[in-house]
């Protein structure tokens, strides 16, 4: 099957021809349709996250069809389309796993990381971390649903009830949580790099309360805010926009470097947290709802061959929305 293949960290991904995945006991095997990518792909890539398995394929938004049954697997029928998030394999013993906190297990591996992910004609994906996927949604728009829409909505619960929310970042998951928020009544305040005035635009668009540069201040204290940039110093900046007792979420599995600031930008029980990876209970509830609200996905496609492309575009914040690499 054809395949777009890291071999090293730092270097282009290859396009190759790799033996197809034969299912263990447990697994499914796919028929990609249609392979979202994010910034943790491009933190695998480019080498910010440093312990992939190599040779690798990317890919952990991935709908596919499933084509093949593992012995043990139940739950899925040939035919059905499914969907394969970022946490591919927990141990279900431990601490974590027995508190719903799967996400947090010492022993959980990654597809697009650990696992090879979807970034590929066929792939392979423990059936017990698959998910269905809302009828609604093409493959295409379902796709950026798999971790911007999942890791996304996970930061959006842990920002609490306030209604006035800061958007640090405004790239896939900020433009689908933003939908989320504004079917809740709630007010969205979208902060980008100054000279970003198409990103800008684009929130407003979406139905943002106001959209500027993230030094600037917002019209209104915020009860939170979301960070969706890898940028650490966005991170004062977030805790001197919220209210006292507001909360700042970091929402990214990697950030550079947080620079020093003073208590007093802490101080007035203010929170600052960070969400890692995500649990099937995420994946349930946010596709659940974003069946309801729709939750439509802004893309631009690429073909698998220019996937390359695709992550240059993503790495130079050159789309609005999500990528998606399309093999149906």
């Amino acid at each position: 099957m054809r395949a777009m293949v890291l071999t090293k960290q730092g270097s282009p991904l290859e396009l190759a021809e790799i033996p197809e995945p034969q299912p263990e006991p447990w697994q499914v095997r796919l028929r990609v349709q249609a392979c979202g990518l994010c910034r943790t792909d491009l933190h695998v890539a480019d080498g910010d996250l440093r312990e992939p398995k190599l040779p690798l394929v990317l890919g952990h938004q991935i709908v596919g069809v499933v084509e093949r049954l593992g012995g043990d697997v139940a739950s899925f029928r040939v035919g059905e389309r499914v969907g394969v998030p970022w946490l591919g394999d927990a141990c279900g013993s431990c601490h974590y796993c027995q508190r719903g906190q799967e996400n947090l297990c010492a022993q959980a591996r990654y597809t697009g990381y650990q696992l090879d992910g979807g970034l590929a004609e066929l792939c392979v994906a423990d059936a017990r971390f698959c998910l269905r996927l809302p009828d609604g949604l093409d493959d295409v728009a379902a796709a950026p649903l798999l971790c911007a829409g999942l890791i996304g909505y996970r930061a959006y619960r842990m920002a609490g009830d306030g209604q006035h929310l800061g958007f640090y970042g405004f790239g896939s998951a900020a433009h689908l949580l933003l939908q989320v928020a504004r079917h809740q009544g709630r007010q969205v305040y979208a902060f980008t790099r100054a000279a970003d005035q198409a990103s800008q635009d684009f929130a407003r668009k979406l139905g943002a309360a106001w959209a500027g540069p993230s030094e600037s201040s917002p019209p209104v204290e915020l009860d939170a805010a979301l960070i969706f940039a890898p940028a650490g110093e966005l991170v004062p900046l977030a805790l001197r926009a919220v209210r006292k007792g507001g909360t700042v979420v970091c929402a990214g599995i990697h950030m550079s470097d947080i620079p020093s600031f003073p208590y007093s930008a802490l101080w007035g029980e203010r929170v600052l947290r960070s969400v890692a990876n995500l649990t099937r209970r995420d994946g349930q509830e946010f596709l659940a709802l974003a069946g309801q609200v729709p939750v439509l996905a802004e893309t631009t496609t690429y073909s698998l061959e220019r996937t390359n492309q695709a992550l240059d575009d993503l790495r130079r914040g050159a789309l609005q929305g999500s990528a998606v690499v399309t093999l149906g």
